[in-house]
């Protein structure tokens, strides 16, 4: 479980430039994922071996320039409740303005590692200018550039130490199901209508965060922690249906468990917010399985459901391995068929494939269809294992990884989707020197 940090300012300071400096350090070298790209105001990074989530919250902040204030202090108030370290930014152009001071208010009360970082400082000038910023009364500052990078070393030195330890949680077999999805998606009937009579609780544990809770059930036969989302109690201040909200919530349950039961409004569609929680999912590797709820209210002909899900699978190319089921909380139509579904997700998630049946079926594969020469020089690929991961990765031992691209790889995951069942799972390939 890491640490989420949250960057807050105001518009145009340079947060997202900073952002983007803190996940390529990562992105580039562990996973640089197709999708990555999709949504941009999170991602993990990592510094000195510890790992964490950095959100970057003015990705979420819509409008031009004189943005409401008032949007500002919302997720400021809200990543002051769902963080575990604050980074405040301003700009030494600007100096002080009556924002940042709004913001630094509402950062005094906090009882959470904060760190005023001053961004833009590239001259000794200018380095006398952030003097300035002790008035926000927050003591010690940390001066940066993050267009070059200069500072931020002396900046995650203090932040990973500041962090709290994640005491590891003792893995408990039972699998864990997060159900995420955008406000009013119908989230809360689903699990009403899961619970419903048949449930028989055997502990509410309090989960990670101090208010989702992990409910531990046992109905029709399978045993499941749920990890719901839907009854975070309401922040008096934000509105519902504020974007940042439920990713921010996502984010915790998803980081949480083994799978995403993302919820939709087949009266909605597919749309952006579902579609970053989406790819949230994918990039945790996580197992997903996608329900379509309110089904009973579409005007229905004989093709609707394969057409819905052609155009889901459209929105999510190239991961479409992904099951989908049409559901209604209300009618309780195919609601254990939801279930049924996640625990084969789960069970594909945690398949383990013996070594020399790997090898037995894919080095004739590969021998007919071989990667691509590059330069006239030819990758030969000799042997293949699966990691021991909590989730399918796939190493494959060659002479020349470095040449073997993209669609290649691709290529060797669609032949394993075809021969294992992997419905619902992210796959990971990578290339290794022989």
């Amino acid at each position: 479980m890491s640490n989420i940090v949250a960057i807050v300012g105001r518009p145009n300071v340079g947060k997202s430039t900073f952002f983007n400096r803190l996940i390529q350090r990562r992105e580039a070298i562990v996973d640089a994922v197709s999708g990555v790209t999709r949504d941009r105001h999170y991602g993990k990074s990592d510094w000195n071996g510890k790992e964490f989530s950095i959100i970057d919250t003015g990705g979420y902040v819509l409008g031009s320039d004189d943005v409401f204030e008032a949007e500002i202090d919302k997720q400021v108030e809200l990543a002051i409740d769902e963080a575990d370290a604050i980074i405040f930014m301003v700009d030494v152009e600007s100096g002080v303005t009556g924002m940042d001071e709004d913001v630094a208010k509402l950062l005094r009360k906090v009882n959470k590692p904060v760190f005023l970082v001053i961004n833009k400082v590239d001259n000794a000038k200018r380095e006398e200018d952030a003097v300035e910023f002790y008035s926000l009364g927050l003591g010690e500052y940390y001066t940066i550039a993050s267009i070059n990078g200069s500072g931020t070393g002396d900046l995650l030195d203090a932040l990973v130490k500041a962090l709290p330890e994640k005491e590891e949680v003792v893995e408990e077999v039972l699998p864990r199901f997060a159900v995420v999805g955008r406000p009013n998606a119908g989230k809360s009937s689903f699990i009403n209508a899961l619970i419903g009579e048949n449930r028989y609780i055997v502990t509410d544990i309090a989960g990670t965060t101090r208010d989702s809770i992990d409910t531990k059930y046992n109905s029709f036969g399978f045993e499941f922690n749920l990890v719901d989302t839907a009854g975070i109690r309401r922040k008096s201040k934000v509105k519902e249906d504020l974007e940042f909200y439920s990713v921010m919530r996502s984010i915790r349950a998803i980081e949480n468990c083994d799978v995403c039961i993302l919820v939709l409004d087949a009266t909605r569609g597919f749309d952006g917010q579902e579609q970053n929680i989406f790819w949230l999912a994918e990039r945790n590797r996580k197992g997903i399985v996608i329900l379509v709820n309110k089904w009973d209210l579409v005007e229905k002909d004989n093709k609707s459901t394969i057409e819905y899900e052609k155009a889901i699978k459209k929105q999510i190319e190239p991961f479409t391995d992904v099951p989908i089921v049409f559901v209604s909380a209300l009618t309780k139509q195919r609601v254990y068929k939801a279930v049924e579904t996640a625990v084969e997700v789960y069970n594909n998630r945690s398949k383990k494939i013996k070594t020399s049946k790997i090898n037995e079926l894919f080095l004739p594969i590969i021998e007919n269809y071989p990667p691509p020469a590059l330069k006239g020089k030819y990758v030969k690929i000799k042997y293949i294992m699966q990691l021991p991961t909590p989730q399918p990765q796939f190493a494959f031992f060659c002479n020349l990884p470095q040449y073997v691209k993209e669609p290649y790889k691709r290529f060797l995951e669609n032949k394993l989707r075809e021969h294992f069942d992997f419905k619902g799972v992210p796959i990971s390939i990578y290339m290794r020197q022989k």
